[in-house]
């Protein structure tokens, strides 16, 4: 079964040269036309990793600074009927719209509307030591569930991408442009419609508007928060069921419901996700003089055969034995998640 993947391109493949012409046909085709510049066209130092999930194209761009206009003219040739949000990663960046000037830091999330014109710039900082980088979203104008004319108050807008509704999606995006072949190309559907409940949750948050969003995007962002808070949470003893239904407010039953179309029960879920981490760890070198026992307790297992069990039962052999596989490679942060995760 194939993985999910991601396209790459590094301007440094081609001449110095042809690297601007090179960024601009890849942007471009990421988003629309715009009318760019640059100070280093002539060496033009870029990379990019664009994760398509059909109906959402995901980019995680870095360059050099950069400022680009999106003119009337440009967009009377072509209106893609697309919006982009934009999470800032590294170096500034500032937007120009909707007689609104905003500048965003690292970790800022603004709206960029392609039908109507704007100002877009990006810059590096340290004297260029730290290059431009943002990790940005297609969405087609009519699949986000809020009315547009809504939508345009948060156009060049900026929001915050470390608390609330922003953190989830900006964890979510990060994840799936770092590590794509975690993902089959068969969980692309699911994806996109995690990404877009994401997106649309923040907006609304945003806007004031949880209650005007469709039940079904409610419950693929609650299932995405509960997925965030097992994963923060997997190393207390405590974590169960019951207790992860109380922290999000909702009933065990209700908890049970949302986990229904994963085929995979809440227990099963934390269990599997400590066993990857107690995996991960008995791989690395560094951890070596840890005992096993001490791995296990790390992760949530407080009883040492239960985790020799599990373990065995999960990887078909034990603890120790894994640890002792003189080539077992160290593996990522754990098993390919299924889409949400």
């Amino acid at each position: 079964m194939s993985v999910l993947r991601a396209e790459i391109m590094d301007t440094a493949v081609v001449p110095p040269a042809d690297r601007w012409p090179f960024f601009l046909d890849m942007s471009f085709r990421a988003s629309a036309p715009m009318a760019m510049s640059s100070d280093h066209v002539s060496d033009f130092r870029a990379t990019s990793r664009l994760v398509d999930l059909g109906g959402l194209q995901l980019v995680r761009f870095r360059y050099q600074s950069l400022t680009g206009q999106r003119t009337p003219r440009l967009i009377r040739q072509a209106d893609p009927e697309l919006y982009q949000v934009a999470l800032t990663v590294s170096g500034a960046s500032a937007i120009s719209a909707q007689r609104r000037d905003t500048t965003m830091s690292r970790s800022d999330f603004t709206l960029v509307d392609w039908g109507r014109p704007h100002r877009l710039e990006h810059r590096s900082l340290h004297g260029g030591q730290e290059l431009a980088a943002s990790l940005t979203v297609g969405i087609p104008r009519t699949l986000l569930p809020l009315h547009p004319d809504r939508v345009d108050r948060l156009a060049a807008a900026r929001m915050s991408g470390t608390e609330g509704p922003g953190a989830l999606l900006a964890m979510h995006l990060h994840h799936i442009t770092r590590y794509p072949e975690q993902f089959q190309a068969t969980d692309a559907p699911r994806l996109a419609d995690v990404t877009l409940s994401l997106v649309a949750t923040l907006f609304a948050h945003h806007l004031d508007a949880e209650h005007d969003l469709p039940p079904d995007i409610r419950q693929l962002a609650t299932l995405a928060q509960v997925h965030a808070f097992i994963d923060r949470h997997l190393s207390d003893p405590a974590l169960t069921p019951q207790a992860v239904a109380e922290a999000h407010h909702i009933s065990l039953r209700t908890l049970h419901r949302l986990f229904e179309p994963d085929q995979e029960t809440v227990a099963a879920s934390i269990r599997r996700r400590r066993l990857a981490r107690c995996r991960r760890d008995l791989a690395d070198p560094l951890l070596r003089h840890h005992p096993v026992h001490r791995i296990g307790r790390r992760w949530g297992f407080t009883d040492p055969a239960h985790f020799s069990r599990a373990f065995r039962a999960a990887y078909g052999m034990s603890p120790q034995a894994y640890r002792a596989l003189p080539s077992a490679p160290r593996p990522p942060d754990g098993p390919p998640e299924p889409p949400g995760r």
